[in-house]
């Protein structure tokens, strides 16, 4: 796939957002997914399509920060001598602009390809299931993968009369036609897509640093047999990597020393190149070179915020009210791993796309919705295209995040390049989209609330993993 058509595809399917039905309906859970690009739509329509989602989805992170949850999961265990990893991997061989994991699911296991997605805390699969009195449970999930729940001998439905399909799943309906009837959850996108299935707790394999495979029981997971929408057309569900007592990462750091890691890929990366979601100790973080670190603000569930000094351009700080970086006065700053363009609160915007436009002054301008700021780089001179301007993120402790140049003026299409940057509302949360992200190595440690990080060239290319049936 060219540049030209994975951008096209990537800026008009920006972020949208996932409404629950029933009894939690107003408790509104931001999903960040991208959609394909709807067939027979034109450019114009995509892109008006792209800034209502994009206005309404940060309406909705600002709605979900402002309910916050302040309680704490229980405590960490003691981490064992052992971690285990997944290859991840760019989806845009799929035309998508998320990140896939390998996924193993169930006894004996049986494998996906899932959205890594920090800003969801739910694990959910396509699934097919046939369970009486469940009105949720009578189709069938859409695509090549699909979780048969009936041969898996570690899935159990959770009733719906518990107490935690009633205080604790996002998502959940109220209904509940008997004691023994299985806990329903209803996602709704707002493209109308949807999601829609029941919860379950079920085991999944994981490969240990040693080689050796083991299993993680009693996870949380959605079984959807109802899955519609072309966001859900290039993979098998979503990896819950949120900050929340149900999430994967919770349950999966909790035994494996309290921090998870990834190395993002550049996003135009062949499929083969893949680096690894690492849950518990990655020698790379600490060697050769010592990380950069920052504290990891958890208690914005599902999100991880980070503190944020403010950003500057070629070594020049430059003028952001601090409102923007403040959480309490309506700002702040989420890292997000399924958010690919970086979104900016209106005022840092303003000041960064300002700052990185002037010294890009004598490239030619030319338009391409929906970015403001596009350059014509076939006619670009020579050294105006070298020497790029140099944008840093301070955050909070002194740790800089020094993103290369590629990661913020990104190729739009064939000889054209944009300030890889979008303008959200204010006041309203900024948002590290993960092309920003891109060949850096990040661990977010759980258990001492530390965020680490360092640039990386990533990118080792993996042979698909398999399980043997005899282990599972």
């Amino acid at each position: 796939m060219s540049p030209r058509a994975f951008l096209f595809l990537l800026v008009c399917s920006h972020g949208f957002l996932a409404l629950a039905a029933g009894k939690r309906s107003t408790s509104f859970r931001l999903k960040l997914f991208r959609r394909l690009a709807a067939a027979g739509s034109t450019r114009l329509e995509r892109m008006q399509e792209l800034f209502r989602d994009d206005q309404l989805r940060q309406a909705m992170i600002h709605d979900r920060l402002g309910r916050r949850l302040h309680g704490r999961r229980a405590n960490e265990v003691s981490p064992p001598a052992q971690s285990f990893r997944m290859p991840l991997n760019s989806g845009v061989y799929t035309g998508n602009a998320q990140f896939f994991v390998r996924f193993f699911l169930g006894k004996p296991a049986q494998h996906f390809v899932l959205v890594a997605d920090t800003g969801s805390d739910l694990t959910w699969v396509k699934c097919r299931l046939r369970l009486p009195g469940c009105r949720l449970c009578r189709g069938g999930g859409n695509g090549t993968r699909v979780f048969h729940p009936e041969v898996s001998s570690s899935f159990q439905p959770i009733p719906c009369s518990s107490d935690m399909c009633k205080t604790s799943l996002p998502f959940s309906l109220i209904e509940c036609p008997t004691a023994t009837a299985p806990c329903v959850f209803d996602y709704r996108y707002g493209d109308g897509s949807k999601a829609r299935g029941v919860f379950a707790n079920e085991s999944a394999t994981v490969v240990l640093s040693n080689g050796k495979h083991t299993k993680l029981r009693h996870l949380v997971v959605g079984c959807s047999s109802d899955s519609t929408g072309s966001s859900f057309q290039a993979s098998d569900g979503v990896l819950g990597l949120g900050n929340s007592n149900i999430s994967f990462a919770t349950i999966a750091t909790a035994r494996f020393g309290g921090r998870f890691s990834y190395c993002l890929v550049d996003h135009l990366s062949p499929r083969n190149a893949s680096d690894f979601l690492v849950f518990g100790h990655r020698p790379a973080v600490l060697s050769p070179s010592p990380p950069r670190e920052t504290a990891l603000v958890l208690d914005l569930e599902p999100f991880y915020a980070v503190g944020v000094d403010g950003i500057s351009v070629d070594g020049k700080m430059l003028a952001i009210p601090k409102d923007v970086w403040d959480l309490s006065a309506g700002g702040g700053t989420i890292l997000d791993s399924g958010t690919s363009l970086t979104m900016l609160a209106q005022p840092a915007y303003r000041a960064v796309a300002s700052a990185l436009n002037r010294r890009l002054a004598g490239i030619p301008r030319v338009k391409m919705d929906p970015f403001e700021y596009c350059y014509n780089w076939t006619t670009a001179p020579t050294k105006a295209a070298k020497n790029l301007p140099r944008m840093v993120v301070h955050l909070a402790g002194s740790a800089s995040l020094k993103p290369p140049a590629k990661s913020y003026v990104i190729n739009a299409a064939d000889g054209v390049k944009c300030l890889g940057i979008v303008a959200t509302p204010w006041p309203g949360v900024s948002v590290i989209g993960n092309i920003l992200q891109q060949e850096h190595l990040w661990e977010f440690d759980l258990k001492n609330r530390r965020l680490r990080f360092k640039r990386s060239t990533c990118g080792k290319s993996t042979s698909r993993i398999t399980v043997d049936n005899e282990l599972t």
